[in-house]
């Protein structure tokens, strides 16, 4: 048997399967897509009246086949905000929402998906994805969907929202001034951020 033919047919085998992986890859046409400075807007109700807040530093990771400015497929995607970043006018409720979120033990919150399907509409795209949310150290299913527009430059802006009670998620809702104004259950997250590759 002639050992140095066989090694150049295993090496010429080698080289000849890296080279479809990297066929397949770029065929795919999947890329990665990040936004770091994502606006991130949670608003609740009181028994005195309505509350939010915010933060700028949503950071967001989709990644996607994008084709001739279309996009068509969303293979990954996922959504994490340093809760201690969100800031009301009042900072009495950041305190004690801080609190309620188990920021020193779990600071993040996290939305990550296990699905989704893309559907044109107009002039925009509707990206719904079934995932997990993390609050507080608890995760729980959530369905989400968004609107996707993709400019001329190829940056892709992506705009939703999220509607649930806090306490599924075992936090219980934050009060002020000693209690003595109470903070609503239901919670709505809207998200805003402009994605690059």
């Amino acid at each position: 048997m002639n050992t140095s033919r066989t090694k150049t047919k295993i090496f010429q085998f080698g080289a000849l399967l890296v080279i479809g992986l990297l066929s397949i890859t770029t065929s795919s046409g999947q890329t990665k897509y990040t936004g770091n400075s994502g606006n991130v807007t949670i608003d609740g109700t009181s028994t005195l009246h309505d509350w939010n807040m915010k933060s700028a530093n949503g950071r967001t990771e989709v990644t996607m086949t994008l084709k001739n400015g279309q996009i068509t497929d969303v293979s990954a995607l996922s959504f994490t905000v340093d809760a201690t970043s969100l800031k009301s006018n009042k900072s009495g409720l950041d305190k004690n929402a801080y609190k309620a979120l188990h920021t020193s033990t779990s600071k993040n919150i996290t939305y990550k998906a296990t699905s989704g399907t893309v559907s044109k509409s107009g002039g925009h795209y509707i990206i719904k994805t079934n995932g997990t949310l993390s609050i507080g150290g608890t995760t729980k299913p959530l369905a989400l969907s968004s609107a996707a527009t993709v400019n001329s430059d190829n940056i892709v802006s992506v705009k939703g929202s999220a509607t649930f009670n806090m306490s599924n998620y075992g936090v219980t809702p934050p009060t002020v001034m000693m209690g003595t104004i109470k903070t609503g259950d239901e919670i709505t997250i809207t998200y805003d951020t402009k994605l690059k590759n």
